[in-house]
């Protein structure tokens, strides 16, 4: 027999928000009786850009930017059907993007 696994992956740029609904998540999937790892943080990718300030006079003038995407990933081993629906149902803040995978 094959195990079921789903795993949830979320993205955010703010880290505040990012850890309050994944603590919501599980928080959800707990009262639903499922076995949940995490969530477990994974690396944050830091995207820097570099932009002239003046092309003409000050062309060695630049101002550094950057955008921080936090991510963090829960596994729930062996969901049941109260698990799914409840996981379906949930609703998430904006500016938090979820890919939900199952294994």
């Amino acid at each position: 027999m094959k195990s079921t696994k789903i795993r949830i992956k979320l993205q955010a740029y703010d880290h505040l928000i990012l850890d309050k609904s994944a603590e919501e998540i599980v928080k959800t999937l707990k009262k639903a009786k499922a076995v949940v790892k995490g969530p477990i943080p994974l690396p944050t990718k830091i995207k820097r850009y570099t932009v002239l300030r003046s092309p003409f006079i000050n062309i060695e003038s630049r101002e550094q930017f950057e955008i921080r995407i936090h991510k963090r990933m829960i596994d729930i081993i062996e969901p049941s059907d109260d698990a799914k629906n409840a996981l379906m149902s949930l609703e998430l803040p904006q500016g938090v993007y979820a890919e939900v995978k199952q294994l």
